[in-house]
């Protein structure tokens, strides 16, 4: 009888807790699929991000291509001495602006001076000789026609008056010289500009048109940049004129600058010439633009980057450079709105920069749509809500 007892409460007991199994196992898958059902009901709701629309449109813009070139004194000159002797005195201050004809060192001058009064004297001489000669002819000619001299006698007059004659004017140019060489004690500056540091101090001794310059003087207002760019692209520049795609404007010769630090420069240039022949070990041709330089700001070696108008166009599609992002590999892509404003990752081909604007030569319709700003949380096929539709115009602006 026990035994029966037991075996009814174990078997009671174990009822109870299979049904108590089961419940716990209902309401738990019930509640996995409510779950569930509300989190694809809102799924498709928090998905939804909103994004900033721009609105590509057709207009007229100017091409520019961006360069990398050098800053070049407009003009140069390296002070040499044009005599020899030894250095008496440094007449300028080093980094000071110094004018054409400015006396800049003085070369012990004595020798020299020493040689112009040797030079006059010799001239002196052969006068003295010359108007001895001259008398000389002078005679023999009147005595001709009375038989008192012979013709050869006059023939011998003549050639000495000739030669004191020549040894006249060779005199004359040997005093020049030695003028020449007592001014050169002076030198004097070639140009007008900012002179640099003096390589030869007081006391040097210095020879004529040696190889160490003393002193450089360049002119820095205004200043050259020079450009390098491929033969390959102005090939491609004048097929577009030849085209039709790109027209000159206005400006085509005005050249802007941005410095290291993308600060633009204040003043704009003007494009001088292109060279004529090619490098041969590079292939790129040489541009070189002028720009004014009153504050002194663009100095010679400077590394600048320089905006050259190439030219306008007409119906070309921009966009800001935020709605474009680039793969690893350097293709351009941007997710493009439908009008159900469902997103599509979109590859396009970009050309050439126009301020903050990208040019988009293919992958865009006009009146299609673009996001704006960052997108790596977008997926093909996703549903987003503008935030903001941006026109053309306003981007412009901005």
């Amino acid at each position: 009888m026990v035994k029966y007892m037991n075996n009814n409460a174990y078997y009671y007991i174990l009822k109870n807790v299979c049904c108590n199994i089961f419940i716990c196992s209902a309401i738990l898958i019930f509640s996995l699929l409510v779950g569930g059902c509300e989190e694809k009901k809102t799924g498709k709701k928090e998905n939804v991000q909103n994004v900033i629309i721009f609105e590509v449109h057709a207009e007229t813009a100017p091409i520019s291509v961006e360069l990398s070139g050098r800053v070049s004194a407009f003009k140069k000159a390296e002070v040499r001495p044009q005599v020899g002797g030894i250095l008496q005195q440094q007449l300028f201050t080093e980094g000071s602006r110094v004018t054409a004809g400015q006396s800049l060192y003085k070369i012990d001058p004595v020798a020299y001076a020493a040689e112009v009064q040797s030079a006059k004297a010799a001239l002196e001489r052969v006068n003295a000789v010359f108007t001895q000669a001259s008398l000389r002819l002078e005679r023999r000619r009147s005595l001709l026609g009375s038989h008192a001299v012979s013709k050869q006698e006059l023939e011998d007059a003549e050639a000495e008056y000739c030669k004191a004659k020549a040894d006249v004017e060779v005199c004359k140019a040997a005093l020049v010289t030695a003028e020449i060489r007592l001014r050169y004690t002076d030198v004097l500056a070639p140009i007008t500009g900012r002179i640099g540091k003096s390589h030869m101090t007081q006391g040097a001794l210095v020879t004529a048109n040696q190889e160490e310059p003393l002193a450089v003087i360049q002119q820095l207002d205004p200043v050259y940049v020079d450009m390098t760019r491929s033969s390959l692209d102005l090939l491609k520049l004048r097929d577009r004129f030849v085209s039709g795609r790109l027209r000159r404007g206005n400006d085509k010769r005005q050249v802007r600058l941005l410095m290291d630090d993308d600060r633009p420069y204040s003043h704009e240039g003007t494009l001088q010439f292109a060279d004529v022949s090619v490098d041969e070990s590079t292939g790129m041709i040489l541009l070189r633009a002028v720009f004014p330089n009153p504050e002194g700001v663009l100095l010679p070696g400077l590394y600048v980057r320089a905006i050259v108008q190439e030219g306008m166009a007409d119906n070309v599609l921009l966009l800001p450079q935020k709605a474009v992002s680039y793969t690893a590999r350097g293709q351009a892509s941007v997710w493009v709105v439908d009008e159900r404003n469902t997103v599509r990752r979109r590859q396009v081909r970009t050309a050439e920069l126009v301020g903050t604007r990208i040019v988009i030569r293919e992958g865009l319709k006009e009146g299609e749509r673009v996001v704006l700003g960052s997108s790596r949380r977008l997926n093909d096929g996703d549903v987003v809500r503008p935030a903001a539709e941006i026109s053309e115009k306003t981007q412009t602006q901005e």
